[in-house]
C-alpha cells in the first residue's frame, strides 16, 4: 500500500488529564471507515488552552497504529494549531515542549506521516463521543 491511511481523531480529557480518542480509520480505495477507541493521559494545564491535550491524543493515536503495522498516514483534527506547529516548527510555549517531542518521535516512526486539518467535520463527531464518555466516566 503506498497512499497514506488517512485517520481523522477527535478527542476529549477530563480535568485531570486522563482522556479518550476516537480515530477513523480509512484505507485508501475503501470506502468503510473503522472507529479506534485510544485512551491516554496528559499533564492537563489549562493555560495551554487544549493544545497539551491533543499532542497526547494524537500521540496515543500515533502509538496504537505503529502496534497495528500502520506505516503511512495522514492524521487529520479539527486542531489546526497542532498541523501549524508540526508544518512550521514555531516556537512553543516551554509547556509543549516535551508533547512536541514525543509526537514528533512517534511520527518520524512512519515512512510518511502527515497532520493536516480535519474540513469535513468528522472528528468534531468524534470528539463529541469522547467528551460525552469522558463526562459519564467523570460523573461515575
Amino acid at each position: 500500500m503506498n497512499e497514506p491511511v488517512i485517520v481523522t481523531v477527535g478527542f476529549a480529557a477530563e480535568p485531570g488529564g486522563r482522556g479518550l480518542a476516537y480515530a477513523g480509520i480509512r484505507i485508501p480505495g475503501s470506502h468503510e471507515e473503522s472507529i479506534v477507541r485510544v485512551r491516554f493521559s496528559c499533564r492537563a494545564r489549562p493555560a495551554l488552552h487544549g493544545r497539551d491535550i491533543a499532542y497526547a491524543a494524537l500521540n496515543a493515536v500515533a502509538q496504537t497504529l505503529l502496534e497495528r503495522n500502520i506505516r503511512a498516514l495522514e492524521l487529520r483534527t479539527a486542531d489546526e494549531r497542532i498541523a501549524d506547529d508540526l508544518a512550521k516548527r514555531a516556537d512553543l510555549p516551554a509547556a509543549l515542549t516535551m508533547p512536541y517531542v514525543a509526537l514528533r518521535c512517534s511520527l518520524n516512526r512512519f515512512r510518511e506521516a502527515t497532520v493536516g486539518r480535519d474540513a469535513a467535520g468528522a472528528s468534531r463527531d468524534l470528539a463529541a463521543r469522547a467528551r460525552a464518555e469522558v463526562c459519564l466516566g467523570a460523573a461515575a
